[in-house]
């Protein structure tokens, strides 16, 4: 990206001054290393989103933000409904409300080492991954509806899993607000078999050592100590969420003209927030983060079966799980004044700060975990939500920071450059055991795909959008 274009107001914070069609400015966070090494695409899609109606205060990127659909990956916005304020599906994604989600195992790094391949097959053979992967639950039409109405709590409900993780998740593991029936026949046809399911590309499930601590105080408040094992796993709505962002943006661009809205890119097809179309898309949209949360759920149950299996009475507690897929309805306080917003987080998680209601009681006083995925051989972080001094917001864009290191290729050009096999054997000849059914997903995946995470994270910490607190190696990966 031109830096010549952007005006520089802070180390790791560059603006995008308002002009032609823009009714916000566009801020990126980053360093200027990052900055520089963005596609223009970036740029042009930042300034894109600052031109929809009713957004408020600047289109955001993050550090580890790349090209993507309609909206950067890796951005934010926020809209008023009030202001004729809309809510884009494009602006959400198709793989609506992916996340990650970490547990403990109450294991140390010596405990798994002599039996981290036996893990590792079990964790694989019960844990459906891949493209079209399919599960052991098939839901009816009353399943499905109870599903996408409740979520995470659902998924207990039917057994898998305990009340006490229900505590450690965005909105408590249910968002409320969804509607079925908003959902189209075929999006739920996609997904009666693939509940409990990884999903393929950029999807996991890791078993990682707590490799550093970076803040001892707030690591002991997440119950995190060195040498620590964890398992972490990222995965989303599946094909359930994949149609509702299909079929609505299909509907929303048919729709744009006789909602007066003039798109800069079809890619951002959007709806007014308080229009029949906006208000069905929110319905589906938040069937479809429920969706998710039963997902991350059921596989969390599997997960804890596999470990159970190699480590005979190890539980697996929940540390939090938190989407970067979503659009959700929040008060912030913009220019002195406490507004309800419809914050868009795109490739983008939730980072609210210190003294948040809405987290876990235990958390509130150092912040929301924030938890960046790596790539199979690179580090993930645990970091925690930071309160933004001094800023008329008070927090940084809209509480929200990044959530990977974000692609530095391709999946094509990574493809090309790498094969699978040899992936897999570099990062063995390393300690990291890969599990996966695709040679060509490793391939797409390899870690020098994608962004330096720890630049990513350093520069997130740097524009005070989180505060690191944990580092973790990969020690097992299972990809789909």
């Amino acid at each position: 990206m031109d830096l010549k274009s952007l005006r520089q107001r802070g180390e790791f914070e560059w603006e995008l001054p308002m002009a032609d069609a823009m009714r916000v400015p566009g801020v990126i966070f980053g360093s200027r290393e990052l900055v520089a090494a963005m596609d223009e695409k970036v740029r042009e899609q930042v300034a894109n989103v600052a031109g929809l109606p009713g957004i408020v205060e600047a289109s955001y990127a993050m550090p580890d933000a790349h090209w993507g659909y309609g909206f950067p990956i890796g951005g934010i916005a926020a809209f008023d409904a009030d202001a004729g304020g809309v809510v884009s599906a494009g602006g959400v994604g198709f793989d609506i409300s992916c996340g990650v989600r970490t547990l403990h195992t109450g294991l140390k790094l010596a405990d798994v080492e002599a039996h981290k391949a036996r893990l590792a097959d079990r964790l694989f053979a019960r844990i459906p991954a891949g493209i079209g992967s399919t599960g052991g639950i098939r839901l009816d039409a009353a399943g499905m509806a109870a599903m996408l109405k409740g979520g995470a709590r659902w998924a207990v409900g039917e057994g898998y899993g305990l009340d006490a993780d229900l505590l450690r998740m965005e909105e408590f593991g249910c968002v409320a607000g969804a509607d079925p029936g908003a959902v189209s026949e075929q999006a739920k046809k996609r997904q009666r078999d693939e509940m409990g399911t990884l999903g393929s590309g950029n999807h996991y499930l890791e078993v990682q050592v707590v490799s550093e601590l970076l803040d001892e105080a707030a690591a002991r408040t997440f119950g995190l100590a060195a040498g620590d094992v964890v398992v972490s796993l990222h995965c989303g709505s599946r094909g359930l969420g994949h149609q509702i962002g299909a079929d609505f943006l299909r509907e929303m661009v048919l729709a744009a003209p006789a909602a007066g809205l003039a798109l800069p890119d079809r890619e951002l097809a959007c709806a007014p927030l308080k229009s029949s179309l906006g208000q069905r898309y929110l319905g589906a949209m938040r069937a479809a983060i429920n969706c998710a949360l039963a997902n991350r759920q059921i596989i969390t149950h599997l997960a804890r079966q596999a470990f159970a299996e190699v480590f005979p009475g190890v539980e697996l507690p929940l540390l939090y799980d938190v989407s970067h897929n979503t659009c959700k309805e929040e008060a912030h306080t913009v220019d002195g004044v406490r507004r309800r917003l419809f914050v868009h987080r795109k490739g983008a998680t939730r980072a609210f700060g210190p003294g948040h209601l809405e987290l876990p009681r235990e958390y509130q006083h150092v912040g929301q975990p924030v938890l960046i995925g790596g790539s199979m051989g690179t580090a993930s972080y645990v970091l925690a939500g930071a309160a933004a001094a001094g800023r008329k917001t008070g927090e940084h864009a809209f509480g929200s920071a990044c959530h990977g290191a974000g692609r530095a290729m391709s999946r094509h050009e990574a493809a090309r450059r790498w094969h699978g096999r040899a992936v897999v054997d570099d990062l063995a000849a390393r300690g990291i055991l890969i599990r996966s059914s695709s040679s060509r997903g490793v391939a797409e995946e390899a870690p020098l795909a994608y962004k330096d995470v720890t630049a990513v994270v350093d520069a997130a910490e740097q524009a005070g959008l989180a505060c690191k607190v944990a580092r973790l190696a990969p020690l097992v990966c299972v990809k789909g």
